[in-house]
């Protein structure tokens, strides 16, 4: 019985391991902000699968493990992990289909990676853009539901025309980049301010984004270490409100009140635009 026990323990934590590592790897995670504004990253896990570590937690340490206990057990697991397997293969992809996903992002303006049929983290953050214009979920997960809404989209249009500027929208959390003949060229998603209070230098602030028109006022190169954490390549737009480089950007607003990017387009994004670019900031 002991023998097992411990074969349950090892197949479970193994199965846990892997199912997680592809859960990250797909891009299903959640960023919450803690007590201290800081972001951290939380693994989410299926309902199933949390019965089951509830399940094993309330026999652990236990002797009362029936063998009709451990049968029930290991069903579940199993069955949790083929359910997976046929959601994924449900939802694969092949290289030719990933190659035209990728294409069709950058060619509706989506700032992504190589089009190499790589479904990357830079091209889940395109990917995760296009589904914020679209109105579509924000899980970065390519599927042929994707894939078709990429087939018929059309590129956004910018809300102000006439030069090259850059627009924020607050209420869809992405960035358009606009070029002189009002094309949007560059799409980018973004994370804003949560409009939650927190203490800085020990004074009471609101993670506000502000709305309006802006300019580029100041930009830094490379890093810049501030109270509240390191800036990449920021540009500063509104007294210490600036648009930076980060490796946590949410699909939902959870900042400060800066308004973060991708790490990988921070510095293109800098060199893009200069100061004294003009940036409107809006919900919609």
């Amino acid at each position: 019985m002991r023998s097992i026990h411990r074969h349950v323990h090892c197949f479970f934590s193994r199965w846990k391991g892997d199912h997680e590592t592809n859960e990250t790897a797909k891009g299903n995670y959640d960023e919450t902000e803690d007590g201290t504004g800081r972001l951290e990253t939380k693994m989410a896990t299926s309902t199933a699968q949390r019965k089951v570590v509830k399940r094993l937690r309330c026999y652990e340490g236990s002797s009362r493990w029936s063998p009709l206990l451990l049968l029930s057990l290991l069903l579940a697991v199993f069955g949790i992990a083929n359910g997976t397997e046929k959601r994924s293969s449900s939802q694969a992809l092949d290289l030719a289909e990933r190659l035209e996903a990728e294409q069709r992002l950058a060619d509706l303006g989506y700032w992504g990676g190589p089009i190499d049929g790589t479904i990357d983290p830079s091209s889940r953050h395109a990917l995760i853009a296009f589904q914020k214009v679209e109105g579509l979920p924000r899980s970065g997960t390519l599927t042929h539901k994707e894939l078709q809404a990429l087939r018929t989209a059309v590129p956004p249009l910018p809300r102000h025309t006439g030069y090259a500027h850059v627009e924020i929208d607050l209420s869809r959390q992405v960035l358009f980049v606009v070029d002189a003949t009002d094309a949007v060229t560059h799409i980018l998603p973004v994370c804003t301010g949560n409009e939650k209070t927190y203490v800085d230098h020990g004074q009471v602030h609101r993670a506000h984004t502000p709305t309006g028109k802006f300019k580029v006022l100041r930009k830094i190169v490379g890093w810049r270490r501030s109270s509240l954490g390191l800036l990449y390549y920021p540009n500063y737009i509104h007294e210490g409100t600036a648009i930076h480089g980060s490796p946590l950007v949410a699909v939902y607003p959870a900042s400060h009140g800066c308004i973060r990017i991708p790490m990988f387009a921070a510095k293109g994004f800098s060199e893009l635009v200069p100061v004294g670019t003009d940036v409107f900031i809006y919900q919609t």
